[in-house]
Parts: C-alpha cells; sequence; structure tokens
C-alpha cells in the first residue's frame, strides 16, 4: 500500500544506511588504538581541551575507554571520536561505509524536492566524515541538517519535536527511518512517522508495531519515492 510522501526524510545511520559491524568492528577499535597518541597530541587544542573538561573523574583517559566499552551515548566521547576519526577519513585509512541502494536513493530523494536529514548518536563532525568520506562519494550535499546528542536522546520524544522545529516542518510530514523499535516509538510519540529499516544482514528483529521495509528502495516503493536501481558499490 503506498502511503503519502514525505516533505522529510530524517535517517539514521548505523543499521539503516550503514552497517553495524563497520561501526562496531571499524570505527569503534580505530578511535580506541588511536586515543592516547590523539590525546598526547592534541590534548592541548582548545577544541580537544573543551571535549576533555566534560569528562568526569581524575583519571579522564580510564572514563573515556570505560564509556568506549560500553558504547555510551555520551556527547563528550562522540565529540572526540569524530576528531579521532576525522584524521582517518582524511588520509583515507577510513572510508564510510553505506549499504549499496542507499547512495542512489538518498540523491534522486533529494533531486525530487525531499528535505533530508540526518539524526545519530555520533556526534555531527562525524556523520559529516561518514557521508562526506563514503565509499559512494560526497553525499554531504544532498542532506539539509544533520542532529546528534546535543538536541537530546534518540529515545526522547522531546528531540524529534526539536528537530522538527529546527527543520520547521511538521512533523507529521516527517518519515523518520531507523532500525531501532525504541526511538521509532520516541518519534512517533512526537507526531512523525516512522519506518524500520529490516536489515538481515544487521540481525534487526522486526517489529510489528512499525512499517518495516527491507532497504532503501523498498522505503521508496512504500512511501511514493523515487528509487533508482544503485549500482554495486564496492565496500572496503
Amino acid at each position: 500500500m503506498n502511503r503519502p510522501r514525505p516533505e522529510c526524510i530524517l535517517t539514521d545511520i548505523e543499521g539503516t544506511t550503514t552497517a553495524i559491524a563497520f561501526v562496531k568492528d571499524t570505527l569503534f577499535p580505530f578511535a580506541a588504538a588511536a586515543l592516547d597518541g590523539f590525546l598526547d597530541a592534541q590534548g592541548d587544542d582548545p577544541q580537544v581541551a573543551a571535549i576533555l573538561a566534560e569528562v568526569p573523574g581524575p583519571d579522564q583517559r580510564a572514563t573515556l575507554r570505560a564509556w568506549m566499552a560500553a558504547d555510551a551515548k555520551v556527547t563528550p566521547l562522540k565529540s572526540l571520536q569524530g576528531l579521532i576519526w576525522r584524521a582517518g577519513y582524511e588520509d583515507g585509512r577510513l572510508h564510510g561505509h553505506l549499504w549499496p541502494d542507499v547512495a542512489s536513493c538518498l540523491r534522486a530523494w533529494a533531486q525530487a524536492g525531499v528535505t533530508l536529514a540526518v539524526y545519530s548518536s555520533g556526534s555531527v563532525p562525524a556523520q559529516k566524515l561518514l557521508f562526506g568520506h563514503s565509499v559512494a562519494g560526497d553525499l554531504t550535499p544532498v542532506f539539509a541538517g544533520f542532529f546528534d546528542t546535543t538536541v537530546g536522546t534518540k529515545r526522547d520524544p522531546a528531540s524529534y519535536a526539536a528537530i522538527a522545529a529546527t527543520l520547521g516542518i511538521p512533523p507529521a510530514d516527517i518519515l523518520f527511518l531507523s532500525d531501532v523499535a525504541e526511538e521509532l516509538d520516541a518519534a512517533a510519540a512526537a507526531g512523525l512517522r516512522g519506518c524500520q529499516l529490516v536489515r538481515t544482514a544487521d540481525g534487526t528483529q522486526p517489529c510489528p508495531r512499525h512499517v518495516q521495509a527491507a532497504d532503501f528502495p523498498a522505503v521508496a516503493r512504500l512511501y511514493a519515492l523515487p528509487a533508482p536501481v544503485a549500482p554495486p558499490v564496492a565496500t572496503r
């Protein structure tokens, strides 16, 4: 059944546009391995110092490593990880993973006049690095906005209301794409529409509370959006 076409698509990253394994097995270990060297070299930089000022405890590195081990969704950690990943993206050691169906759909939706935005627990700089240095090229120009935990947590309806207000788009005209049912619940509570991406390679568990799609072309079919055939994209 076709549903009304949204004015805006707000997308999650991990498990939605990008394999969970890329974040867990590539980005996180990269940041953990580079942490000490980065802080030794950049700890006095004003931007880094400002982040460290938000890290509690007498041993800030121990706190950061504990947060990393717990995959804590805390802004200082996400901001610091973003700075570490920037060096890797810029020198070619990292390339942002996207599922092969994602880039062509995003470009087609933007060209068709749909406002696109990103909401992820990863920092805005980290989001821009992933999409700017993706395996499909620089996708940052297709997005009108990037949002992270500074707007609120992803399971809080107030976060989605704040995003809608910032974009200037009524919540009911925004479609949120995520693999996480609880995030979709929060978006729905704020009046957004939602669609769960159920990517079998990531082992996502379907939630009967939400509309489901296997990939971005399936989203397009559900919501009367253009759905180009995406050429194979090599992952790195």
